[in-house]
């Protein structure tokens, strides 16, 4: 079987190697000119390193990445109002939580795929299904033909924009800078915390090598001019009210390393396959990052198809099983993400006063029992 990816990010590079290790003929096609060590750190829950395990990456991810043990929920005066202890998903489940730098996860896969498996500099155009074939268009007027094309073409995807007309990204309400920076003893080397304010919100996560990643998100119209032109000391200026470790960091930044987006997702689908093409990553389900899964459900999403193909010899029996797993699933994701968002992120005084003063009363095991779903995963 010849398979087609379109889109070299983490989730079409993650399924390339899946299926690669089944001995399938996979080609990835990718948009950018070549291979980009840009982007942020980004968090690698138990749950996705479960899966990476099981296509023999996971220790070189594993490795490459810095534990994380607890995540601290703090007010804009540094007072603490909750913690989770990640601690219990290491005892129950025999994985870890990790940060690890995007580029650093990204090139692992690269290392892992054969010789020649991506194509850099080819955007799809367009996509076409006749009988038991596949068809892409690309915009150098290459044509490629395959038995299954996965598009894994990110949020903006165009191949589930002509599959599932009205599927456009939805704006959260906040946009955000991400960074990173050296961490100088500033921050707990094995926790990452987040503090909350109506003014905005600000979290903060160790690296490997003495590192510090952060983000910062505050409640703004989208594709809003003002902050799309903003130097690192206007953005610290922003979160002046925070305590004097969050200005310091950002302005402590370099211009390069920050990075700025408004923040989207899209609204659950009700299916990823479409005859013999599937939706896989950010193409199928992106999501806000309040949950820190959007890497994450990316490579439960390969291993999953990987998996249907060492099930089921029949491809419509594998892309059911695929949909079975997956949809439900991230579409949980998805909303209990947004949610969280929105309760982090609240502008009014009063609500706001009231979540800081309920939140230390919920137990913390409360706090992970709620998230019990995603690291209890079933990939089989």
């Amino acid at each position: 079987m010849d398979i087609a990816i379109i889109g070299g990010g983490i989730g079409g590079l993650c399924a390339a190697v899946a299926l690669q290790k089944q001995g399938f003929s996979v080609k990835v096609y990718e948009s950018s000119s070549t291979f980009q060590p840009v982007g942020a750190g980004i968090g690698i829950g138990s749950n996705a390193m479960q899966a990476l395990m099981k296509i023999g990456v996971g220790e070189k991810i594993f490795q490459e990445g810095h534990i994380l043990q607890a995540q601290v929920f703090q007010n804009a005066q540094g007072k603490t109002l909750n913690t989770i202890d990640f601690s219990i998903l290491k005892e129950r489940f025999g994985q870890e939580n990790i940060t690890i730098h995007r580029a650093d996860l990204h090139r692992t896969f690269l290392e892992a795929l054969k010789p020649n498996t991506v194509s850099y500099n080819k955007r799809c155009m367009n996509v076409e299904q006749l009988g038991e074939k596949v068809t892409a268009y690309f915009d150098d007027g290459m044509v490629v033909n395959a038995d299954l094309l996965i598009a894994a073409d990110g949020i903006h995807s165009s191949i589930r924009k002509k599959l599932v007309t009205n599927s456009l990204p939805r704006y959260s309400g906040y946009t955000c800078w991400r960074g990173i920076t050296e961490n100088n003893g500033r921050v707990d080397q094995f926790t990452s915390t987040e503090i909350w304010s109506t003014a905005g919100r600000f979290g903060m996560a160790p690296m490997k090598n003495g590192q510090v990643y952060w983000f910062a998100c505050i409640n703004a119209r989208e594709q809003d001019p003002f902050y799309q032109k903003l130097e690192r000391k206007e953005i610290a200026n922003l979160f002046n009210d925070f305590p004097e470790i969050v200005t310091q960091i950002i302005r402590d930044t370099p211009t390069k390393l920050i990075l700025h987006h408004d923040i989207l997702d899209i609204q659950p689908l009700k299916q990823f396959s479409f005859g013999r093409i599937i939706l896989l990553g950010d193409a199928a389900h992106a999501t806000t990052p309040n949950m820190g899964q959007g890497a994450g459900q990316a490579i439960e999403d390969a291993i999953v198809l990987g998996n249907g193909f060492h099930q089921f010899e029949d491809l419509p029996k594998v892309l059911a099983f695929y949909e079975e797993k997956r949809v439900a699933r991230t579409a949980k994701v998805i909303n209990l993400s947004r949610q969280i968002g929105l309760t982090a992120q609240l502008r009014s005084k009063a609500l706001a006063s009231t979540r800081d003063f309920l939140f230390p009363f919920i137990p913390s095991k409360l706090l992970l029992w709620r998230l019990k779903f995603l690291f209890d995963v079933k990939l089989k």
